[in-house]
């Protein structure tokens, strides 16, 4: 009777720790969920986010939103001056224009025909570009860009939470410091559009091609560079880690490139993270 007892309990003890093994991993898959899925932002936040990136962008001109700025072997389009490399062309940057395009697609956002066929940039050089503004394909960039304000928003969005869970493997013995800076800056309005703006901006700081002299400025970077006390201080906290990693990338870049004629606006847009919102 006894020895069935004891073995009663330790039935129990073991049907407890597996319980609890569930629990824990039940917890962690659902904190992860959580997590990937960002914070719920409505309908006027993102409206507000994407008006925002559209003044840094483009000046919050229909206009801008198709451009190719000197110095640079590529245009930048929509709201968040996403890149098109021309074909045959591989650079150092990421080129976020063709996800643009699959997003869409996923969301049913219609596309002209040519664009569906398009299999790298038309335009070969900034010279064509630029000598097309008014033709029928620019022209129905910018009405489609106009018009999906708010999925070329969501887009940036996406492509903040999918990089997320590559920040803890890439950020290595830093990643507490990551995790915290990044929830102290998920938990304001002003936090999260500093975040959506600056991975659009400067993009994510995985991609091991952008970099200067082994050096990163993309949004991992930052968030292992910023110190913040608490989440009202982390967005200005933000901007000046963001402005410090800026600095040095125009320090460090080739000097053909002419980097430092970017770097007061960059000072700009990085300063206003700190602002009202």
């Amino acid at each position: 009777m006894i020895h069935h007892l004891d073995h009663c309990r330790g039935a129990l003890r073991c049907d407890m720790a597996t319980l609890f093994r569930v629990f824990l991993f039940c917890f962690l898959a659902i904190s992860a969920s959580v997590r990937a899925a960002g914070p719920a932002l409505s309908g006027g936040e993102l409206d507000r986010i994407g008006k925002r990136i559209w003044k840094s962008e483009c000046d919050g001109t229909v206009e801008g939103l198709t451009s190719w700025n000197a110095g640079e072997e590529f245009p930048s389009l929509g709201i968040g001056h996403f890149i098109w490399y021309p074909s045959g062309y591989q650079g150092p940057f990421e080129e976020s224009f063709p996800k643009l395009l699959a997003w869409y697609r996923e969301r049913g956002v219609g596309l002209p025909e040519w664009l569906e066929q398009a299999r790298g940039c038309p335009w070969p050089t900034r010279a064509a570009f630029i000598k097309d503004h008014d033709g029928a394909r620019q022209k129905q960039l910018r009405a489609l860009f106009s018009n999906t304000i708010r999925e070329q928003v969501l887009f940036i969005i996406h492509r903040l939470h999918e990089s997320t869970p590559q920040y803890r493997e890439a950020a290595g013995r830093a990643w507490p410091r990551v995790e915290r800076n990044l929830a102290l800056m998920e938990a304001s309005a002003a936090g999260n559009f500093a975040l959506i703006d600056y991975i659009n901006f400067k993009g994510t700081g995985l991609n091991p091609k952008e970099r200067y002299k082994g050096e990163g400025w993309g949004l991992l970077q930052v968030l292992m560079e910023m110190e913040a006390p608490d989440a009202g201080s982390a967005p200005a906290a933000f901007g000046v880690a963001a402005t410090r990693l800026l600095e040095r990338r125009v320090a460090n870049s080739p000097p053909e490139r002419g980097e430092n004629r970017w770097m007061q606006g960059w000072r700009n847009r990085c300063a206003a993270y700190g602002g009202k919102f």
